[in-house]
């Protein structure tokens, strides 16, 4: 049984995502199982070490401790680029030359960021050389189902609902969906814990990881922290990152306030260490409907 945590070090965490992080170490802790941390650093523009250091430092302050050695995206080219070149080798990718889903190839398309199907423009086009192009993965027009441990049966339709995808940028950067499917595999990643607005980005990392020859992971996905407009926490949300959470609370009271509000505790309260909560852990309580948050609440 192995968890992990894969943050992208573009920002200082906010209240979601180490909501994300407690729900996806009590997960794997409840089970006697390892909680890796991988930094998705593949958007060499936008990562910095210091996001890195600083995430690093929120989640020990708060005591969820990993297994191992981080794994580094960045760091995985080579590997990326041989499991690139097996799906060129079975004939299912094209270029293409379209430029806006491009653009935030490299990080997790969000269902909320305006995702939209790409009907397959580029599939049929001959090759422009000397263009610039990024590269498709064809998918085919199936239902894809499987269970999620908090959402139960989901059934997609990857054409239709999905659309061809891409798997390396125009830039040459790898995309999120190659990528998080290589690292979850040779990780040895048996179960992935994250937000909901992920849900179909598992069919497509079944797909690729059924196309390499990987056993796919369990998912879980857990309902969203939004601002009052409704919206999922981002890194804008500077009142609720974690710089303006640690001048207000101490590791105990925002562990109890996490809690809370993923349903272990009936209200907030000081929880010492995130082990405490284990006994308290259960996919039954965890709500399905997100939380509209205007600002953190407060202890009672």
């Amino acid at each position: 049984m192995k968890g992990r945590f894969a943050p992208s070090p573009t920002g200082r965490m906010h209240l979601g995502n180490v909501y994300c992080a407690l729900l996806s170490w009590l997960a794997a802790r409840s089970e006697g199982g390892e909680w890796l941390l991988r930094i998705e650093d593949i958007d060499t523009q936008r990562s910095r070490q210091q996001w890195t250091d600083l995430l690093m430092a929120d989640l020990e302050w708060l005591g969820l401790t990993w297994d191992g050695t981080p794994l580094y995206q960045s760091q995985r080219s080579e590997v990326y680029e041989h499991c690139f070149h097996l799906l060129q080798e079975k004939g299912l990718t094209y270029p293409c030359y379209c430029a806006r889903a491009d653009i935030l190839a490299t990080q997790a398309p969000h269902e909320s960021d305006g995702r939209v199907v790409y009907k397959g423009t580029c599939r049929h086009l001959p090759p422009r050389p000397g263009v610039p192009a990024a590269v498709r993965l064809i998918v085919p027009d199936e239902g894809w189902a499987f269970t999620d441990l908090h959402y139960g049966l989901q059934t997609v339709n990857l054409q239709s609902d999905v659309g061809d995808f891409i798997i390396r940028r125009k830039d040459g950067a790898w995309a999120y969906q190659l990528a998080v499917v290589v690292d979850d595999a040779l990780s040895g990643v048996t179960q992935v814990v994250r937000g909901r607005d992920l849900l179909l980005s598992s069919p497509q990392q079944m797909y690729v990881a059924r196309l390499l020859g990987f056993t796919p992971p369990a998912f879980g996905h857990v309902p969203l922290l939004c601002n009052t407009e409704g919206q999922r926490l981002s890194k804008r949300d500077k009142s609720l990152d974690m710089e303006a959470l640690r001048q207000r609370y101490t590791p105990a009271q925002l562990l109890g306030l996490l809690a809370h509000l993923a349903g272990l505790l009936p209200q907030p309260q000081p929880v010492e260490s995130p082990h405490e909560l284990l006994p308290f852990f259960t996919w039954t309580k965890i709500p399905r409907q997100d939380i509209i948050l205007s600002e953190p609440p407060s202890l009672v």
